[in-house]
């Protein structure tokens, strides 16, 4: 992968901040987009801006043919078996409030998530305990963050009607073992909900493969449009579902009193959808193949491995998930103790241009279990380089020694 070349292709890294480059390392917060993909975006404006699927004349018609081919690139990509199983959605957080409301869980049934979820991953079964009664119930990692796959095993209890769980962590990069934990979960009867978020920007994804029952995910933070996601169910699933959002486009008909609704996937997408945003996620899917996940993983854990060893040794840094670099992907997570995760982020942008994220992540259940006031996340993609890696550890070393 020529990684100087591809850099061209985004308009934001060919611009600086003041007189310092863009370091952009808040790739797990939202990445940088391609002009392919912005092409796409404004492709959608300047020739056409009509409604999909309701009008007939020939502009629609055009929108309505590029709604559905993105559609198939997706779901190509992802190996469903039939592209009705992609939904489009306004990211990772609607898929998953979908399934929630739409499963029918039972008073007593149990949902099962770990202790590393992001709140789009854990408020949803939090407000369905509240208003269905249905059960909640939280796997423990492993003392270094990994998955414990043995505990995972003892919780699958009969209650457990759906796992739902993240396949990559936005905490500290660390996957799952997501076909195994599939496999454990059909064998005691439970559905699979993936919060592929984190995992589909940086790795294939066979859903067939991996015999998932549902999987959600955001174009945002794999080169798309803000506000587009998507989620994969399997059709026979989704055919039983009621659908979440009803109103306009979801339904055949309708009397005063009843109504018919269409078929899958367009039931589950009620209202004006976001045509433009549509067309640029497929281009991101697109280009994303293009490129190819081996080279992409290459490049993430290359300038992982490098910032890794740099920090090894700096007083009081405490990363957050496996010392191995390999382990965490894209994600070099931590904090030093004593000092405001804030405060470094601001100066390492003010230094030196570093982007970075600080906070908890939108996992606040985590760090309020760990009494960790919150960390330092730089999140790699495949465009950034080892030049940057330095220039990021340098500026955190020069930071160490006046804070």
């Amino acid at each position: 992968m020529d990684v100087k070349k591809i850099r061209q292709d985004f308009p934001m890294l060919q611009g600086s901040a003041g007189n310092k480059p863009v370091v952009y390392l808040d790739n797990a917060c939202q990445t940088l987009r391609p002009k392919q993909v912005i092409d796409a975006i404004n492709g959608y404006y300047l020739k056409s801006s009509a409604c999909g699927g309701r009008s007939m004349h020939h502009l629609a018609a055009g929108v309505s043919q590029d709604v559905d081919q993105a559609r198939g690139i997706i779901a190509k990509c992802l190996n469903a078996a039939k592209k009705e199983e992609i939904i489009f959605t306004r990211n990772t957080t609607e898929g998953i409030n979908l399934v929630a409301h739409s499963l029918s869980l039972k008073p007593g049934d149990a949902v099962l998530i770990s202790d590393k979820e992001h709140n789009s991953n854990l408020i949803p079964w939090q407000m369905l305990v509240k208003r269905a009664g249905v059960q909640l119930k939280v796997l423990p990692s492993k003392p270094d963050n990994t998955f414990d796959l043995d505990r995972y095993q003892a919780m699958l209890d009969h209650t457990v009607k759906l796992v739902s769980l993240g396949m990559t962590s936005n905490l500290d990069g660390v996957s799952i073992p997501a076909a195994e934990v599939i496999k454990k979960a059909h064998q005691a009867g439970a559905l699979v909900l993936l919060d592929a978020a984190q995992a589909a920007p940086h790795q294939a994804i066979h859903v067939r493969g991996l015999d998932v029952d549902f999987l959600a995910l955001s174009g945002h933070k794999m080169l798309g449009p803000s506000g587009t996601g998507v989620l994969y169910g399997k059709l026979a699933l989704l055919d039983r579902l009621e659908p979440f959002l009803v109103g306009g486009d979801t339904v055949a008909s309708s009397t005063y009193e009843t109504c018919e609704f269409l078929p899958v996937p367009e039931k589950f997408e009620a209202g004006l959808q976001d045509y433009a945003g549509i067309i640029g996620l497929g281009a991101a899917f697109k280009y994303l193949q293009e490129v190819g996940f081996d080279a992409i993983q290459k490049q993430e854990r290359l300038v992982n491995q490098a910032i890794t060893q740099a920090l090894k040794d700096l007083p009081g840094l405490t990363l957050l998930g496996p010392a191995d670099p390999a382990q965490r992907g894209g994600v070099f997570s931590f904090y030093i103790e004593g000092i405001d995760s804030h405060r470094i982020a601001l100066m390492l942008d003010q230094m030196a241009g570093v982007m970075v994220r600080s906070g908890q992540h939108c996992v606040h259940s985590w760090f309020n279990a760990h009494q960790i006031k919150g960390s330092v996340r730089a999140s790699f993609y495949f465009y950034n380089t080892l030049e940057e890696a330095e220039l990021f550890t340098s500026n955190l070393k020069k930071i160490r020694k006046v804070l």
